[in-house]
């Protein structure tokens, strides 16, 4: 399993939100896809993180980018391509788990 972030920096909040409400139902229905979670900064609004959880860094690249799915999620985002600052695959090295922390 590996984590992806995808950090933006937009100034049309409501198109990109809109957008990827819409680019989440092809995300979501990509088997390599195990979650995914969108944040807006409080401090500044216009930036935002993508958080993909994906079963592998291969499986993200050569499945999901290979498929039907990411033709239709990429179509949604295209727009804001240019406005990525960052995106990066990493690897989970200490997790708290709120589930286990419960009694």
């Amino acid at each position: 399993m590996v984590v992806e972030y995808i950090r933006y920096r937009v100034p049309d909040r409501e198109e990109f939100e809109a957008a990827y409400r819409r680019a989440v139902v092809p995300l979501g229905r990509a088997p390599q896809c195990l979650d995914y979670e969108l944040s807006r900064c409080v401090e500044e609004p216009e930036c935002y993180v993508l958080r993909v959880t994906w079963t592998s860094a291969h499986d993200h690249l050569q499945g999901f980018r290979g498929s039907e799915h990411f033709q239709e999620f990429f179509a949604e985002i295209k727009p804001y391509v240019s406005n990525i600052e960052e995106m990066r695959h990493y690897e989970k090295v200490i997790e708290k788990n709120a589930a286990a922390t419960r009694t």
